[in-house]
């Protein structure tokens, strides 16, 4: 996507969330996220991981939920910074919380050994620059786990054709073939992808190198 487009969706994104945050958590798409963590909590059950990356932590529910359940580094980004004032209020010091772009993390290669994103990928323009930077963080033997809204095919389509005129930045509702073709383009193997509800799925990827 050009940048002066995806710049714009980036900023309605913020917008948005900046404007949702005080009430983000008791809302509906509050509401719809929080139903996702219990899955993605047994998926983290799977793996044994050190320091833990959330791409698009938002209020940080989830993030609290994991440093409650697991003895771990926990690192969040997003990029709206009343999302994340939020966030800072339900994690203690040690819960490392930046305002940044998912296509441009300010992490060294290797940094991480587990990163997930939790339904905010469809705000995302350019997917491909977000899988690029969760592959370069990630250290070889790494996993990432992501959620998002997900519907049948001809309600999809149709939805994807009005969902980039919204006023949220949401970008694009991605089925499971585009899901695997995308991490598998960005070098990840051992695809996973599970279909939750009609409204959402989860998807894991490993990196061997």
């Amino acid at each position: 996507m050009l940048k002066n487009k995806a710049d714009n969706y980036k900023e309605k994104s913020k917008k948005s969330f900046n404007q949702q945050a005080e009430n983000y958590d008791a809302g509906y798409y509050g509401k719809h996220a929080n139903a996702l963590y219990n899955t993605v909590l047994q998926k983290l059950n799977q793996f044994s991981f050190n320091k833990l990356l959330d791409v698009g932590c938002g209020t940080g529910n989830l993030l609290s939920l994991i440093s409650s359940k697991y003895e771990v580094q926990i690192v969040g980004i997003d990029l709206s910074p009343e999302m994340l004032n939020i966030a800072r209020n339900k994690l203690d010091e040690t819960a490392d919380l930046r305002l940044c772009d998912s296509e441009s993390l300010p992490f060294n290669d290797n940094s991480f050994d587990m990163v997930i994103c939790t339904d905010s990928f469809h705000h995302y323009p350019n997917p491909a620059n977000v899988l690029a930077e969760v592959k370069r963080v990630l250290k070889a033997g790494g996993n990432f786990i992501i959620t998002d809204p997900w519907l049948a095919t001809p309600f999809r389509q149709f939805a994807n054709i009005f969902m980039p005129f919204n006023k949220d930045g949401d970008i694009k509702i991605y089925g499971e073939s585009e899901i695997r073709k995308l991490l598998e383009n960005a070098g990840f193997n051992t695809i996973e992808w599970e279909q939750l509800n009609k409204r959402a799925f989860i998807a894991t990827a490993h990196t061997t190198n």
